[in-house]
């Protein structure tokens, strides 16, 4: 069954026939819709599925949209989902560590610079420790424990207090084990040792959770070191 014309809506025979546009055309129904030119299968352009010549063919003109509330809130919106978005993000890699990231020169500073802060709290919590549990204790009656130094005695008398860290007293050099320093370090207190990084700290052995006591292979100088702040070797 042969179609009909999408312009005159008559029967179009195949001789005649132009298909074109997803419809069926006569050849002298081809036409521009506007100036009614008759136009082929090589001139016409089409516009919603209706034939136009060059000159008449409707052209798209980008109008300037204002700045309406409508459209800052809609600029707004997708700026706060985008942040949003970034916000998940961050919150699911933000426990993964450091190992995503290349350890440029900066962030070793940065880590760096966090440790020796941890270090400093850490100590003044060891001292403030360390110094409660060797204050000396008061009697249970002061009446008869206390008695004034008379003037023939206690010349040399020293406080009880003076010994600030028992601790402190050098261990066998055959106990310890070998360090590395990785940072810097540079001693607070008298019986504590200073150190560069790539310095080896001989006969180590651990005080406690947060320090060792060792000696120095480059100076010879042994004392108190923070053992976050070296390696086993």
């Amino acid at each position: 069954m042969n179609p009909l014309c999408s312009r005159c809506n008559l029967v179009v025979y195949p001789t005649e026939k132009v298909n074109c546009l997803d419809k069926y055309w006569h050849k002298g129904c081809f036409s521009c819709e506007v100036c009614k030119m008759t136009l082929n299968m090589k001139n016409y352009k089409g516009f919603e599925k209706r034939p136009y010549c060059n000159a008449h063919y409707p052209k798209t003109n980008f109008t300037c949209v204002a700045d309406t509330p409508e459209n800052l809130r809609l600029k707004q919106q997708s700026k706060m989902q985008s942040q949003v978005l970034y916000r998940e993000d961050f919150e699911k890699n933000k426990g993964k560590g450091f190992h995503v990231v290349t350890d440029t020169p900066e962030l070793q500073r940065i880590k760096k610079s966090q440790d020796q802060i941890s270090n400093i709290k850490y100590h003044e919590e060891f001292e403030k420790r360390k110094m409660g549990g060797e204050a000396p204790q008061p009697p249970s009656n002061p009446s008869s424990a206390y008695q004034p130094p008379a003037a023939s005695q206690n010349y040399n008398y020293e406080p009880a207090a003076e010994p600030v860290r028992p601790a402190a007293a050098a261990p066998p050099p055959s106990a310890g084990k070998r360090y590395r320093a990785v940072y810097d370090y540079s001693a607070a207190d008298e019986d504590e040792v200073s150190f560069v990084d790539g310095d080896v700290i001989v006969d180590v052995q651990q005080i406690d959770e947060g320090w060792m006591y060792g000696r120095v292979e480059r100076t010879g100088q042994q004392g108190m070191l923070p053992a976050n702040y070296v390696e086993a070797i």
